[in-house]
């Protein structure tokens, strides 16, 4: 889980900063369908649930 969870927060760190740059994950581009707000949203939250997987189980070895 520890790796699921750093995969996902990288995946979202770099969704938060591409769109800034005018670029975009081809399996993210289907968030924008919904409007600006809901898409920050949903990589926000995409960051803020591997930020809480990694933390919760970087300690269990």
């Amino acid at each position: 889980m520890k790796e699921l969870g750093l995969g996902l927060l990288l995946v979202g760190v770099i969704s938060l900063i591409l769109p800034l740059l005018n670029l975009n994950f081809l399996f993210l581009d289907w968030i924008n369908n919904w409007g600006p707000a809901t898409a920050w949203l949903i990589r926000g939250g995409i960051t803020l649930l591997g930020l809480v997987l990694w933390l919760s189980f970087r300690n269990r070895d």
